[in-house]
């Protein structure tokens, strides 16, 4: 299994989850408010009266083979409004319980 952490403007909640649903990614955490910047472009999401948009993220737990399509959808999605800011990372789960 993996941990997909995917950061995004809030604007793409709705969008990541339908994404989820199609694809039957269940498991997540979600928090609604994160604060942030791209490590090279892209305006911050701090949510003050300079930097207003904030960003929300999600943790999801995806089976190996869910991985590439995932990504590649979230590739997709962030490609249509580049300006936005969508990252997805991908890690390793070595247990649960």
């Amino acid at each position: 299994m993996k941990a997909v952490f995917i950061s995004f403007n809030q604007a793409y909640y709705e969008m990541i989850i339908a994404i989820m649903d199609r694809n039957n990614i269940r498991g997540f955490t979600y928090w609604d408010e994160v604060h942030g910047r791209g490590s090279k472009t892209g305006e911050p999401h701090y949510g003050s009266h300079a930097w207003p948009t904030l960003n929300s993220a999600i943790l999801a737990i995806v089976e190996d083979r869910q991985v590439s399509n995932f990504l590649d959808l979230l590739n997709k999605l962030d490609k249509q409004t580049e300006a936005q800011g969508l990252r997805a990372f991908v890690w390793n789960v070595e247990q649960t319980i």
